[in-house]
């Protein structure tokens, strides 16, 4: 009897639906269970992810579980995948993207624009929150941690005026009545794979590199492959506000990519286009257009 496929994941609603999601693809073919892994950003919930500190809150765990075989395939949240390697392991599967848009959730105002001076507005967010003060410095943007249901509840509990989400997180949890509107990505760019699921496994285990291969999306791949480059080539993490987002039209990508300083009061922003088949160059050559453009000063 063929062993069972072990997946890797965090135990919240949504990492538990994304990995559930993933398992039901591969189950066609092999046994697949799941091992629930905590991880220090499920562990420290009392303080901002920017003050956290550290790279991979989300996954280091998960790969280290990945490394000492203990599972298989590790599924993460893109946008929480750290673009610095690790030894031993590869993203080898994206599959198709969700919609990789911000989500405006209130109960009292029915666009973005239409709140007044002053509102309270409250985000997990370091990028989220510069992009909100960039466009209205009057805002009162406080951090809001917890999963997704948690910070739905906050929104009423906490007498806030709106609340800022993942798009793609709200619709895999059945939640998208409560999205008021989509931002704009012309002034709020999502994270670099936000709304894409990565993949991984141990660079030896052409076992299971066979049964991820069939999930891999190529338009997907090349898109995150580029904003993925143009944030390892400009050395941010979850403590710059960095936004990207590619798009694929037939052989050609664009890649939009912005760069703020933390309290939001400036804001630097490109585009880079090019064939398909040059999608790290291009995210490459984004991320050298920002930083000669002043971005450099604002990298930590």
């Amino acid at each position: 009897m063929t062993a069972a496929l072990r997946i890797g994941t965090r135990s919240s609603p949504l990492a538990l639906w994304q990995a559930r999601h993933v398992q039901a693809l591969l189950s066609k073919k092999r046994p697949v269970e799941l091992v629930l892994i905590e991880t220090q950003g499920d562990k420290i919930r009392d303080r901002p992810l920017s003050q956290i500190g550290g790279i991979g809150l989300f996954t280091k765990e998960i790969q280290n579980a990945l490394l000492d075989a203990r599972v298989d395939v590790a599924v993460h949240s893109l946008k929480d995948l750290p673009t610095v390697p690790v030894p031993g392991l590869m993203l080898y599967s994206v599959p198709s993207r969700a919609p990789s848009g911000d989500a405006f959730v209130s109960t009292r105002h029915t666009r973005f624009d239409a709140m007044p001076n002053g509102a309270r507005v409250a985000t997990s967010s370091l990028r989220r929150r510069s992009q909100l003060l960039y466009r209205r410095p009057d805002l009162q943007v406080e951090d809001l941690r917890g999963n997704v249901e948690t910070r739905l509840r906050k929104l009423q509990e906490l007498d806030l005026d709106a609340i800022v989400l993942a798009e793609a997180g709200l619709r895999r949890l059945g939640l998208e009545s409560h999205i008021t509107e989509i931002l704009d990505p012309a002034w709020m760019l999502p994270a670099v794979g936000q709304g894409a699921l990565g993949l991984e496994c141990r660079t030896d285990d052409t076992t299971t590199q066979e049964s991820l291969a069939e999930l891999n999306d190529p338009p997907t791949w090349q898109a995150v492959k580029a904003e993925r480059s143009f944030l390892a080539a400009l050395g941010g993490g979850c403590l710059v506000p960095i936004g990207a987002l590619a798009s694929v039209t037939e052989e050609t990508l664009t890649v939009r990519g912005v760069i703020l300083p933390a309290d939001g009061t400036k804001r630097i922003a490109g585009e880079e286009t090019g064939p398909i088949s040059e999608a790290q160059t291009i995210g490459e050559k984004l991320a050298q257009r920002l930083l000669e453009g002043g971005a450099r000063d604002w990298l930590i």
